[in-house]
């Protein structure tokens, strides 16, 4: 087997940004693990000692043989570029061939690693220098583990200003999360002082990883679009949403931009993403969206700073509108699209005169009136989220998620009630201010051991959710007992996408119709679209009088 890895020129080396930045036990998983991807692994098992400054990350990749492993830890050495040229063309995740020599410099490296297809494997010891100090055979499987211990062991304030052990474990996380986003088929597990933290398992598709994730998301919560763009040879727009009436953020944390395998840091796209979401979300919420760009490699300039993460992209303006246009259609997946332009314009024109006309005209019924006499009468569900009611002007759509949150919000207001339980229910690693939130709503916290926090009270509502420790976490975030209110009813409310019979249906529209405030849940959306019938007949054309003898 050739070796792969080589030198790179004198004129390539000028031509890439300063060296690797290797500043923290995360920035060490990453350029390891991406080694491990560039090798084709689908296995990677990262193991860390964070007080003994330690990580060793061992994968099924292709592995190395003797000649590369012998080249592999010294300055500007390479498998991926070969010349300037290839700097416009690259498809891999590491091609500066700096992060293992760099690492000689900090720590201690030590490979073992074995080429698919050869008999023998080799451990290797490299010095400072990048240069090998000791070679022997050694027993190992196809494929390659690395490890670096002693990590900045000869500058010892670096390791001062870095953070908690702890803190750095979170990283490393976030870091493995990503490179999952970007990799979902891949098996990624971590250890922390020998004791498994936590995995991720393989998935087909981005939308099957990411509850993993989020374990508070559902696939179903989820919508996949991709759209190929032809003009251009290579690029295609993957895009990931959360359903805006199914899962958004407090916090703009969950929007991800990615470019051929890896997550960058893009401000333009990302305020692209959020604007396309704007009117789609509650105030004061953000999407979950996982926005991955296949372009060809000319079109990107990763030779922007060492970690990466920053690129120049040609031409962005296009990019951004491309986006936008993949997230409306993402939004629109579960419309009706008619092709005739006609029809779709009026079809809008009856929306805008239901929006403009549809009023809200009934009198409140008297909470001991007879149910037979009810103004709206379900008659059928649509996508298991909308209710179709008719009354004598027409027929309403009411969204059943936010028109039982508004029920809900309303009884929790008249009657807001803590009732206590048997079994406390158990919070871990509460900040101060989240103490005093709960505190503040009148539940009974107290300490429980070490980050642990006991529940002995809750509102009454969340009594029988097998959720209750979630939303109680949701309930800490912050706000005064109106926003607490809102949480719970919100997240009591039926859910979109849960069937209903009729009688399920008809009661929440009972319940609804009595409420004070019916136009708008408690976040201010609007609960029902009318469509009136002289909207209907204008649409149908029933003015079209042709004879009388047909009987229109």
């Amino acid at each position: 087997m050739a070796s792969i890895i080589q030198a790179l020129p004198t004129e390539v080396v000028y031509l890439i940004t300063a060296g690797e930045v290797i500043d923290s036990l995360s920035a060490v998983v990453r350029e390891l693990v991406e080694n491990s991807l560039d090798a084709g692994a689908t296995r990677i098992v990262v193991s860390l000692w964070p007080q003994n400054w330690r990580v060793r990350v061992a994968d099924n990749g292709r592995g190395m043989n003797l000649d590369d492993l012998q080249q592999a830890a010294a300055a500007h050495s390479t498998s991926k570029i070969r010349s300037s040229a290839d700097l416009w063309k690259i498809t891999s995740l590491g091609f500066r061939g700096e992060a293992l020599h760099s690492l000689t410099t900090l720590a201690d490296l030590e490979i073992f690693s074995r080429p698919v297809g050869g008999n023998e494997g080799y451990q290797v010891v490299y010095n400072e220098s990048g240069e090998v100090v000791k070679l022997e055979i050694a027993p190992i499987a196809p494929g390659t583990v690395v490890t670096v211990s002693n990590l900045f062991a000869n500058c010892p304030a670096r390791r001062q200003g870095l953070p908690t052990p702890a803190q750095q474990m979170k990283a490393v996380q976030g870091i493995i999360q990503q490179i999952a986003l970007c990799h979902p088929q891949v098996t990624y597990q971590v250890w922390q002082n020998d004791r498994e933290l936590f995995t991720i398992c393989p998935a087909a598709t981005v939308e099957q990883l990411i509850p993993q994730i989020l374990p508070q998301v559902r696939q179903s919560d989820l919508h996949f679009c991709q759209l190929e763009l032809p003009n251009l040879e290579k690029s295609v727009i993957n895009l990931v949403i959360g359903l805006p009436d199914r899962c958004h953020r407090h916090r703009p944390d969950w929007v991800k931009v990615a470019i051929n395998g890896r997550m960058i840091k893009s401000p333009e796209l990302e305020q692209t993403i959020l604007s396309a979401f704007h009117k789609t979300l509650p105030r004061d919420r953000y999407p979950i969206c996982f926005l991955h760009l296949a372009i060809s490699p000319d079109q990107i300039n990763w030779n922007r700073n060492p970690a990466k993460t920053e690129i120049y992209l040609n031409e962005i303006t296009f990019w951004q509108e491309q986006i936008t246009q993949a997230i409306n259609q993402a939004l629109r997946i579960s419309e009706v699209n008619i092709k005739e332009s006609v029809q779709t314009t009026r079809v809008s024109k009856l929306l805008k005169v239901a929006e403009a006309k549809g009023g809200y005209n009934f009198q409140p019924q008297n909470r001991n009136q007879d149910h037979t006499q009810n103004y709206l009468k379900a008659v059928a569900q649509v996508s298991n989220t909308y209710i179709v009611a008719e009354h004598s002007g027409g027929m309403w759509l009411v969204e059943q998620h936010i028109a039982h949150e508004r029920v809900l919000y309303e009884q929790l207001c008249d009657n807001w009630q803590l009732v206590a339980v048997e079994t406390p229910i158990i919070l871990y690693q509460l900040s101060p201010a989240q103490v005093s939130q709960l505190q503040n709503i009148n539940l009974d916290i107290e300490p429980f051991g070490e980050k642990l926090w006991a529940v002995r009270n809750i509102p009454a509502m969340l009594q029988q959710r097998e959720d209750c420790a979630e939303a109680l976490l949701e309930l800490s975030w912050g706000g005064d007992l109106q926003t607490a209110q809102v949480a719970v009813a919100c997240r009591s409310a039926v859910r979109n996408g849960t069937p209903m019979n009729l009688p399920e249906m008809q009661k929440l529209l009972d319940d609804w119709q009595r409420t004070r405030n019916p136009r708008t849940c408690p976040h201010g959306r609007p609960i029902y679209l009318s469509l009136e019938e002289s909207s209907l007949a204008r649409f149908f054309r029933r003015n079209w009088v042709i004879g009388k003898s047909h009987g229109i």
